[in-house]
């Protein structure tokens, strides 16, 4: 019982680490935006999406024709991409997610910006979790084979998929994130009123 007791007087301290937890994937998958292999690894997600397809010059699926292997270099592909904007768009977008990551962990001492940084934290993974509807890749394609049943398409997840999945959690994470700074900023109204 007292194990209980203990454990249920962290859970303030396990919100702030949570702002933390979310600043550090912002910052690390954001930040990655900068680089190559990163920006060519969202042009599936980007090009398939009704939301964000706009960005690039070039239409979906002619970017299947240009994918880098990860961490390789083809500089036909290379040239191919920075025709679509491919890499122009990453540093945008990685921008905005580093952003939101920092206004997620300045929640800590302010419940204002921890609010906006949650909420955008919770806009970011419902666009993030379409791409489960839109981007053919999320899904085991058919390679084939002699299984008594299919297994590709819905519901088996590929890596892509997978991945993108996990914005369930950061959904999550920032309506907390966005509760608790609510909670705190109605907390202040009513010891200054």
């Amino acid at each position: 019982m007292q194990f209980l007791h203990f454990f249920a007087s962290l859970q303030d301290k396990f919100i702030q680490f949570l702002k933390i937890a979310i600043f550090i994937v912002m910052a690390w998958i954001g930040g990655l935006k900068a680089f190559q292999y990163e920006a060519d690894g969202i042009v599936p997600f980007v090009a398939n999406s009704p939301f964000m397809s706009f960005f690039y010059a070039k239409d979906a699926p002619e970017y299947k024709q240009y994918k880098n292997p990860e961490g390789a270099t083809v500089e036909k592909n290379i040239r191919w991409h920075k025709e679509n904007r491919t890499y122009l768009f990453s540093y945008g977008l990685g921008a905005v997610i580093v952003g939101i990551g920092i206004f997620t962990l300045l929640g800590i001492w302010s419940p204002r910006l921890g609010l906006i940084g949650g909420l955008l934290t919770v806009i970011m993974s419902i666009v993030t979790l379409s791409f489960l509807i839109t981007t053919p890749e999320v899904y085991v394609p058919d390679l084939g084979g002699d299984f008594p049943t299919p297994r590709y398409g819905f519901p088996y997840l590929s890596g892509a998929g997978r991945l993108v999945l996990k914005d369930v959690i950061m959904m999550a994470g920032g309506l907390i994130v966005a509760s608790d700074s609510a909670k705190r900023l109605l907390s202040r109204r009513q010891n200054t009123a």
